[in-house]
């Protein structure tokens, strides 16, 4: 095979390796057993190829800077993967000085389950909304809160529900 043909491939079957352990990380740590299952198989046989064609020729530095960039090339591609497949749950947690009631009310009319709780912020009084939604609707939850109260903070964190509630 040609030296910079051989370098391109490595290049994609790194880039497609690494994705994939980024994705396939991710199912692990969200309990998606039967997905990590596949996407660690698809890895392995990717990797296997891509190491090999580096190891036949390990003085053919075009090679090794093809494996190298596909590595960094492969996280970035595996992170835009997982945020586009967005699975799972997202815990978010709004905090509204002024608003509270106003966003509880868009949010379960949109069709969330809301958790107010009292509390007491730097500048007094907020109302803590929480809601657990998929991550696939964390974009709307933000929007609706944007568009309610621009003021207010809010943070998202990845769950894995333990028992079933209202989503």
């Amino acid at each position: 095979m040609e030296p910079l043909l051989a370098a391109l491939l490595i290049f994609a079957l790194r880039i497609v390796d690494v994705s994939m352990a980024i994705v396939r990380l991710l199912m692990v740590i969200r309990g998606r057993k039967g997905l990590a299952w596949l996407f660690g198989f698809v890895q392995a046989l990717v990797y296997i190829v891509a190491i090999r064609e580096v190891m036949s020729d390990l003085g053919n530095w075009i090679n090794i800077l093809g494996y190298a960039a596909g590595f960094a090339t492969g996280t970035v591609v595996g992170i835009w993967v997982e945020e586009r497949l967005a699975i799972g749950f997202g815990h978010v947690r709004i905090m509204s000085p002024r608003w509270g009631g106003s966003l509880t009310d868009k949010l379960r009319a949109a069709g969330y389950g809301v958790t107010v709780v009292s509390g007491r912020g730097k500048d007094g009084s907020v109302d803590v909304l929480v809601t657990t939604v998929p991550r696939r609707q964390i974009r709307t939850v933000s929007r609706l809160v944007e568009e309610t109260d621009p003021g207010a903070f809010m943070t998202v964190e990845n769950v894995r529900p333990l028992r079933k509630g209202f989503f």
